[in-house]
């Protein structure tokens, strides 16, 4: 077909090279699913997992592209012309994708964020679904995916609620009207607190009584719960409140509103004076 210096291609050879690459591909894909299943009987963690996948991806490809050049018997001096404008090309037009490419590669290696964990971006939360080569795949609470670019999770601050552990803390506040019995309204408080099933024994609740409001008295309950997503700790703090609401109903204790107390003094006297 063409030679290279003494070198020639034949036409057997290159008929020979999609077979070769088609073989070799199922092979990549059968060693990766092999390691894949393995690692996940063993419960290692899905971003090793990921990180492993890419791995024997990139080792795989770059084996079958050589066993193609060697069928093909071409030097590996032919591909230096190439490899070198295309080195050029990349310095000048793709420095954000290299960027992107390596903080990717930094993120999946060190692990400061991982797959599974609950992130604040911003305005955003969400929770890592994927560490592309490019970019992080988010999920928000509100199901929308977000796809944020690997560099900008360096480079920005990322708040990981599940950098170290799940523990989140819940802060559900109420106030009661003036007068009523605040040691009562404290127990009652905990009460409610530790009724709910995702409430932790330890770190313990705590109720504290906050301040003397302009309407009613403060208090605040903090507790520890399991949570991995937002709407998790706002429905916890949402039955918090319901059981609160009855309890205090049982007992006849008021929950506080605004209201204002208007003083008149009645010594003033209106005077009026008649022109004729």
């Amino acid at each position: 077909m063409f030679s290279y210096g003494e070198d020639s291609v034949t036409a057997g050879q290159l008929l020979l090279v999609p077979s070769v690459l088609f073989v070799g591909w199922l092979v990549i894909r059968l060693i990766v699913r092999f390691t894949v299943r393995r690692m996940e009987a063993n419960e290692v963690s899905a971003d090793v997992i990921h990180l492993v996948r890419r791995i024997v991806y990139i080792v795989g490809l770059a084996m079958l592209a050589l066993t193609v050049i060697d069928l093909l018997s071409l030097p590996l001096t032919a591909f230096a012309f190439v490899s070198g404008a295309v080195a050029i090309g990349v310095g000048f037009g793709a420095q954000n994708i290299i960027n992107n490419f390596i903080s990717g590669w930094i993120l999946m290696w060190e692990r400061p964020i991982r797959i599974g964990d609950f992130l604040e971006i911003g305005d955003a939360k969400g929770t890592v679904e994927a560490i592309n080569t490019r970019s992080t795949r988010i999920r928000r609470v509100d199901g929308v995916h977000m796809l944020i670019p690997n560099s900008a999770l360096l480079e920005n601050t990322v708040v990981n609620w599940t950098l170290v552990d799940r523990l989140a803390r819940c802060n559900v506040r109420v106030g009661v009207a003036y007068g009523s019995p605040a040691r009562q309204v404290q127990a009652l408080f905990l009460q409610a607190v530790q009724e709910q099933p995702e409430t932790l024994e330890e770190p313990s609740p705590t109720v504290i009584f906050e301040d003397f409001g302009d309407s009613a008295l403060i208090f605040d309950a903090y507790f520890w719960v399991l949570a991995t997503v937002d709407r998790d700790l706002r429905k916890i703090r949402s039955n918090t409140r319901f059981r609160l609401e009855e309890l205090l109903t049982e007992h006849g204790i008021t929950i506080a509103f605004p209201q204002r107390d208007v003083h008149l003094d009645g010594s003033l006297t209106i005077t009026s004076a008649r022109h004729d």
